[in-house]
């Protein structure tokens, strides 16, 4: 079932983890939520995880390991079923504890890293799901607030600039280096935050979208606070 008024031209609301997968992504819109609302405690399994990594993949084992508290225990049940949902769905989902992404510094004027709006592709149909259960949560734009960074003028002076090759072979290096995944904002541009809890589904760039890709982006995390996604 849909949820109504809609927040953003872009994004769908649902009531249910079935409604998340039988509603197509249609016209504008290239996001799709399931809202829900629990007074399950998140933080308690962050706070007993241990970071091995930058990012450290957490297992069901390592969940089934922690000795919870009621509302810890309710959390932990949200996080399997989730998991066992999507794997029924024929989704690979991943349960990621996470300090920070690598950051791509390597030029002054672009960025292709996570927290940069990009969109996902993949040469097969897919879809991104994702679910920030505590810490900060990711946003979405809608595409007509925002420019491929390759088309800025700017921008693509400078890659210009950097490319070593004759001008027939230039659309390639930008495929290659992801520059044409990645988007400016706008000016005015609103994104919209995901929120925790909610578990949501992006359109991604494949061969038989018939939509336009949800553009994206990492958030920068909150000070001393760890991020628990679970993404696939």
């Amino acid at each position: 079932m849909k949820l109504t008024p809609n927040p953003s031209p872009q994004v769908e609301l649902v009531d249910s983890f079935q409604a998340l997968f039988d509603l197509e992504f249609y016209e504008q819109v290239n996001a799709i939520g399931w809202i829900r609302s629990t007074n399950a405690d998140f933080k308690e399994i962050v706070d007993q995880l241990k970071l091995k990594e930058e990012i450290t993949e957490v297992s069901m084992s390592d969940l089934y390991a922690l000795n919870l508290s009621v509302s810890g225990q309710k959390a932990r049940s949200i996080i399997i079923e989730d998991f066992k949902n999507l794997e029924l769905q024929g989704a690979q989902p991943s349960l990621n504890l996470l300090k920070s992404y690598p950051i791509d510094d390597e030029f002054d004027f672009i960025s292709t890293d996570v927290y940069s709006f990009h969109v996902d592709r993949s040469p097969v149909p897919t879809d991104t799901i994702l679910c920030t259960y505590y810490g900060a949560s990711s946003d979405i734009i809608p595409n007509d607030h925002v420019i491929l960074k390759k088309d800025h003028p700017e921008i693509r002076q400078k890659l210009l600039e950097i490319y070593e090759g004759d001008e027939s072979g230039f659309e390639s290096f930008l495929t290659e280096n992801y520059f044409d995944l990645h988007y400016h904002e706008l000016p005015l541009a609103r994104p919209y935050n995901l929120g925790n809890i909610h578990l949501w589904r992006l359109a991604v760039d494949h061969p038989n979208q018939k939509v336009r890709p949800c553009v994206h982006r990492a958030p920068k995390e909150n000070d001393n606070e760890l991020r628990l996604l679970m993404i696939c």
